[in-house]
C-alpha cells in the first residue's frame, strides 16, 4: 500500500492506496495556513506543514503527495501557495523538507491539478484527444492534456488561472477585490471558495434589505452551506450571487475554446464546482449563451455545452492521482524515490475486475516522462509503450517534471474505497 497525502489550501487529507484496492483509511484534519496560524510567519507554517504530514506516514513507507500550489514541475519546487501562505512567494524545496524530516520514506510530490488529471484521464475520459480539467475551490487552477501531453513552460507551469486578470459585477456595478496572493483583480479573487464570501460580502453592503429577506442571511450554518442551500431552493439574490461568481470563470472558458476547438473536453471539479450538483454547470452554461463564441453559439449552441461536464471528488481525486504518481515513480527506482526519476522498471497494474478506487486496470501502463504528462489510451497504447523501452505492460519511466499514463481499454476508476 501506498500512503498518499493531498495538501489542500483548507484540508490536509490522508489515506492508503493500492491499483487493486483503491483509497482505505481516509482522514482529513484542517491545513496549517496564515489564516488558521495567523501570529506564525511563513517559515514556521511550512515546518508546521512539513511535521503534519510527516507524522501520519508510516516508517519505511512509499508516501505520494498531492500539493495544491503553484508547483515547477521539472524540479518539484513550490513557487507559492496564496490559500495557505497569503502573498508569500519565496520558492520552498517541499521534496527536500521531506526527506530531511523523515528520510525513511520513499517521497513523491506532484501538484493536485496534474493528480487530479491523472486520475480523470485514467478512466472516463481517456479517449478524449485534449482535456482542460480545471479545479474551483480554495483556489483555481487547471491543466490541458493535449495529445498525450501536458505542456510546460520555462518555469515547469502550467494553467494558473485563478491568478489571471479578471472582472465581476454585482449589483449593477463593478467589483475589485483583492487575491489572497495580494494582487487585485485575479479570478481567484472572485470565483474561489474565499473569493466568494468576500462577493457575499459585498452584495450584502450592496443589497442590504434584499439581503435582510433573502436566505443567504441565515448565519445558522457556514455560508458555503446556506449558499448553495440557497441556491437550490430558487433564492432569486443566492441565484444572482451564483451568476456573479461564475462569470469570471466562464470568461476563461469561452477564451479556452475559442483559441483550443480541439479541446474535446472541459472538465470541472473542487469543492465549489461540485457543491452546486448541476446548478453550477447551469450557470456557466447560462454565461456561455447570453455572450458565446461568435457564431459559433448561433449555429451549433450544443458544441460548447458537449464539452463542459462537472464531476465530484470521486472521479478527480488527488489522492489516487498521487498515489499513480508515485506507484510508477517508486517502481522505476527514481533517484531517492522522486517521483521526478530517470528511468524505466515494471510495476503492476490493476485487472480488469478492480475494484472502484483501482487507478489503472490491466493492459495499462503508467509512465512518467521528462516534461510532460499525459495520457495515451487503448491496450494498444499500452503494448506500444512497453516495446518502446522493451518491457512487458505496465513499465514505467520516471522523468523531470510530469506524468504520462498509456491507459489500457476498460481502466478502472480510483477513489470509492
Amino acid at each position: 500500500m501506498t500512503t498518499v497525502v493531498d495538501v489542500g489550501g483548507t484540508h490536509l487529507r490522508w489515506a492508503s492506496w493500492s491499483a487493486g484496492g483503491g483509497l482505505r483509511d481516509r482522514r482529513s484534519r484542517p491545513a496549517p495556513s496564515f489564516r488558521s496560524h495567523p501570529s506564525l510567519p511563513v517559515t514556521e507554517l511550512r515546518r508546521l506543514l512539513v511535521e503534519t504530514i510527516c507524522a501520519e506516514v508510516p516508517h519505511g513507507a512509499v508516501a505520494g503527495v498531492s500539493f495544491g500550489a503553484a508547483m515547477n514541475q521539472h524540479n518539484a519546487t513550490v513557487y507559492a501557495s496564496a490559500p495557505l501562505w497569503g502573498a508569500h512567494d519565496e520558492p520552498f524545496d517541499l521534496l527536500g523538507a521531506l526527506r530531511s524530516v523523515r528520510s525513511d520514506v520513499d517521497w513523491h510530490v506532484v501538484n493536485d491539478v496534474t493528480a487530479a488529471l491523472l486520475h480523470v484521464a485514467s478512466t472516463r475520459f481517456a479517449t478524449d484527444r485534449k482535456v482542460l480539467l480545471a479545479t474551483i475551490s480554495t483556489g483555481i487552477a487547471c491543466r490541458t492534456l493535449d495529445r498525450g501531453r501536458i505542456p510546460l513552460d520555462a518555469s515547469g507551469l502550467q494553467g494558473e488561472i485563478g491568478h489571471l486578470p479578471a472582472v465581476a459585477h454585482l449589483a449593477g456595478a463593478p467589483v475589485v477585490l483583492h487575491c489572497d496572493c495580494g494582487e487585485p483583480g485575479h479570478l481567484a479573487a472572485y470565483s474561489s471558495g474565499r473569493g466568494i464570501a468576500r462577493m457575499a460580502d459585498v452584495l450584502r453592503q450592496r443589497r442590504p434589505q434584499e439581503w435582510a429577506a433573502s436566505a443567504l442571511a441565515d448565519t445558522g450554518a457556514a455560508f458555503e452551506r446556506v449558499f448553495t442551500a440557497a441556491v437550490e431552493a430558487g433564492d432569486a439574490l443566492a441565484a444572482e450571487l451564483l451568476a456573479a461568481v461564475t462569470a469570471p470563470v466562464a470568461d476563461v472558458l469561452r477564451t479556452a475554446l475559442c483559441l483550443d476547438p480541439d479541446l474535446d473536453r472541459i472538465v470541472l471539479t473542487g469543492g465549489v464546482a461540485t457543491s452546486f450538483g448541476g446548478r453550477y454547470r447551469e450557470a456557466l452554461l447560462a454565461h456561455l449563451e447570453r455572450t458565446g463564441l461568435y457564431l459559433t453559439s448561433r449555429y451549433t449552441p450544443e458544441w460548447v455545452a458537449d464539452r463542459i461536464v462537472v464531476v465530484g471528488p470521486g472521479e478527480a481525486d488527488c489522492l489516487v492521482g498521487a498515489g499513480i504518481a508515485a506507484s510508477a515513480a517508486a517502481g522505476a527506482g527514481a533517484s531517492a524515490g522522486a517521483v521526478l526519476g530517470t528511468r524505466a522498471v515494471a510495476v503492476g497494474t490493476a485487472g480488469a475486475g478492480a475494484s472502484a478506487g483501482a487507478a489503472t486496470a490491466a493492459g495499462a501502463a503508467t509512465v512518467l516522462s521528462t516534461g510532460t504528462a499525459s495520457v495515451s489510451t487503448g491496450a494498444g497504447a499500452a503494448a506500444g509503450a512497453a516495446a518502446g523501452v522493451g518491457t512487458a505492460a505496465g513499465v514505467v519511466t520516471a522523468g523531470a517534471g510530469a506524468v504520462e499514463a498509456a491507459v489500457g481499454a476498460g481502466a478502472a476508476g480510483g477513489g470509492a474505497g
